[in-house]
């Protein structure tokens, strides 16, 4: 960097001046004042220009006699001069804060003092600066109309639910035996999936391998020995928890030997009662009334609370159901019933499958609303992840195993146990 860059050159008698050369004049320098004139200009030689480099190889300016410190935080060709506004090179007020001599120059020297200029200082910012236009903030523009969605993937959940009816349908009407496999498979799966999630959400560790077995044991007691057999099944069950949760330390045994007996009954015992119309003459037909009614009247809730719902049935238990909702499940599951009674169930009437699908409504929206009370309590939108589209099987079982009771009992009182 030479010496135009720091501004105009010194004077004879100045600190650093170095006094005149054979040369001339200083290159780019203008005259000083009067008492520069052409003959004194003639004798003054030019002031040698300074190497970027360190001068004479050293850390100290012997001609100057001024310390410069070494290093390229303060080189001189790396950070030029600090912007100022009072043409010292300095900030304002900031002559104390950055002294002389770490720019080369002797401290309280102004004419060691670089200038700023646009060219060798790239933080050079212009005194008094043109203000920024303002800029008037946009109004953000209004959100989309979102559509009306169900929340689940509707194409896996037809589809799993058709490969479940045919499945299910398959089994009823081939053996009936292999369709009592079908439900104690489901019973078994429903318990790991509610015992799983008592344990993760609530430390309640009720015990698996006795309510498993139980309850298989209770699905294959009720088709075999009637409600005789499944009340038998049941006990044990009951009994089998108890014993089973001894075998861990005593603290928690109340809450999870409660919740085992809770499991044992929601679960396997509910779901006896789909083996218990299976024992009738006309079984596979009353089993395939139960389920198609509690089918349809899900159907019925969904798709008219989806499209006319406005009017929360229960927000704090499930906002997504609707009073709309509701009629739409009594509508759909009575005439249902009406079709089931009078064309598949042997001397039944379309009045009393009237009466069938208006309790079929009801009873699957309460074990709905039940399973739903009990989500919220885990703090669980799903109990499992094993079917897409519906979420687990319990959420598949929530509204036909508190209906399974309600079809059989209506339905030995309308046309007999036979």
């Amino acid at each position: 960097m030479n010496d135009s860059s720091w501004g105009a050159p010194p004077q004879a008698g100045q600190a650093g001046y170095w006094g005149p050369t054979e040369r001339g004049p200083v290159q780019g320098a203008a005259p000083a004042g009067p008492a520069y004139d052409a003959p004194e200009a003639q004798q003054t030689r030019p002031m040698p220009i300074v190497p970027d480099g360190p001068a004479y190889g050293g850390d100290q300016d012997d001609d100057r006699g001024a310390a410069r410190t070494g290093g390229p935080l303060f080189r001189d060709e790396d950070h030029g001069a600090f912007p100022g506004g009072d043409g010292s090179g300095f900030p304002s007020g900031d002559h104390g804060r950055f002294p002389d001599e770490r720019y080369g120059g002797r401290s309280g020297s102004s004419s060691a003092q670089p200038h700023a200029t646009p060219q060798h200082d790239s933080s050079y910012v212009p005194q008094n600066p043109e203000p920024m236009p303002e800029v008037q903030p946009q109004p953000a523009p209004a959100p989309a109309p979102q559509k009306k969605s169900a929340g689940r993937d509707l194409g896996a959940a037809i589809g799993v639910g058709v490969g479940l009816g045919v499945v299910i349908v398959a089994s009823l009407f081939v053996v009936k035996a292999v369709f009592v496999g079908v439900v104690a498979v489901a019973v078994v799966v429903g318990l790991w999936e509610l015992t799983s999630r008592l344990q993760e959400r609530k430390q309640i560790k009720a015990p698996l391998v006795p309510l498993a077995v139980g309850g298989a044991a209770m699905v294959v007691a009720g088709y075999v020995r009637g409600a005789e057999g499944a009340w038998v099944a049941m006990a044990l069950t009951a009994l089998a928890v108890l014993v089973w949760r001894m075998t861990e330390p005593p603290e928690g045994y109340l809450k999870d030997v409660t919740a085992g007996v809770f499991a044992a009954f929601y679960v396997p015992f509910l779901a006896t009662f789909v083996a218990l119309m299976l024992t009738a003459d006309d079984g596979p037909w009353r089993v395939l009334t139960f389920l198609l009614l509690t089918v349809v009247s899900d159907t019925g809730a969904y798709a008219v609370g989806w499209r006319f719902g406005t009017h929360k049935l229960a927000p704090r238990i499930s906002p997504g159901k609707t009073r709309e909702g509701l009629l739409g499940a009594v509508s759909f599951a009575m005439v249902a019933g009406a079709l089931c009674l009078q064309f598949l169930i042997d001397d039944g009437t379309w009045w009393q499958g009237l009466l069938l699908g208006l309790a079929v409504a009801a009873s699957a929206t309460l074990g709905d609303l039940g399973e739903s009370m009990i989500k919220r309590d885990l703090g669980i939108k799903d109990m499992g992840t094993l079917l897409p589209g519906h979420g687990g099987i319990m959420d598949r079982l929530d509204s036909l195993l508190p209906t399974a009771p309600v079809v059989w009992l209506l339905l030995v009182l309308f046309v007999g146990s036979g």
